[in-house]
């Protein structure tokens, strides 16, 4: 299994239209690739106060080979959207890990 986990740090001012973007409309693109099986949605728990939250997107994929299609098919549009709709109020760091069984 591939989880292609993405880290996003929010700033404070767009968190609940950015929370129901990406229920909404994000997430539902990227699962509608065909590329990965299920996904998980997280909010970051710290006792830091800031002016950003960070949340976590998992998506999970059956093979390496699926993730390489998302990316060289879906990954680069999507990502311009989000740059489109938010601009700098927003810092992605994306990662890949795989199961250990």
């Amino acid at each position: 299994m591939i989880v292609y986990n993405i880290s996003i740090k929010i700033n404070n001012a767009i968190e609940e239209e950015w929370v129901r973007w990406q229920k909404t409309e994000h997430i539902p693109e990227v699962m509608s690739s065909g590329h990965f099986i299920d996904y998980k949605f997280y909010h970051l728990l710290e006792d830091e106060v800031s002016d950003s939250d960070i949340y976590i997107v998992q998506y999970f994929s059956q093979s390496m080979q699926e993730y390489d299609k998302y990316i060289d098919n879906f990954a680069a549009g999507l990502r311009q959207k989000a740059l489109d709709k938010w601009g700098n109020q927003f810092i992605a760091f994306p990662t890949i890990m795989q199961s250990v069984d």
